[in-house]
């Protein structure tokens, strides 16, 4: 093809042979249920939100006020789980963790304090459960504690399988608002429990 005052095209682009997907990309779990959590806010649907680290600052470099910097600080007492709130009158609490495995969870990825916690908040009539995100195969799985408690209690492996999440979880499919609904499985969960 002849241009304009003489430019000749190159072709130094070089052909795409396989579809490529830009599905989540750059996206995280956390990052995923953070959006999500802002627009339930937003249309005042529910006031979940992402718990602070419980920290102890010991040391802070001042070099001016609006320049403060944490020099040094620890943990306080160790984390329960990574997200509360409330929705229709129920309190959730839930955590969140993704892995690489294609076949498996990895339970020492969630700390037995943390399953105690999940455990007490079921107990005293909230709602609490898991978000499994199994990054390689794009798919975010709700896994309600009962069905945790279960797994624990009837098995010694050290790892849940993605068929326990297939046949025990539910699957959460990606939306554009919220990016991650996972309220249309609490409600879900709330029938159940009455």
């Amino acid at each position: 093809m002849n241009y304009p005052k003489g430019i000749k095209k190159t072709n130094n682009i070089n052909p795409v042979t396989k579809e490529t997907s830009y599905k989540n990309r750059g996206m995280t779990l956390e990052a995923d249920i953070n959006i999500s959590n802002e627009y339930y806010r937003e249309i005042d649907k529910a006031y979940i939100y992402k718990k602070p680290t419980p920290i102890k600052i010991t040391k802070v470099d001042y070099p001016s006020r609006d320049k403060a910097t944490i020099k040094e600080a620890f943990f306080t007492v160790p984390s329960t789980t990574d997200y509360n709130g409330i929705y229709k009158g129920h309190y959730i609490d839930f955590e969140a963790k993704e892995t690489k495995s294609k076949t498996s969870f990895t339970l020492s990825n969630i700390h037995p304090h943390q399953i105690k916690h999940l455990e007490n908040i079921e107990r005293h009539k909230g709602i609490s459960f898991l978000i499994i995100r199994f990054t390689v195969l794009n798919e975010t799985y709700l896994l309600p504690t009962k069905q945790l408690m279960n797994y624990l209690e009837t098995s010694s492996k050290k790892s849940i399988p993605l068929s326990y999440f297939k046949e025990n979880a539910y699957l959460i499919k990606d939306s554009y608002n919220p990016r991650i609904d996972y309220l249309k499985i609490v409600d879900h969960l709330m029938e159940v429990k009455q």
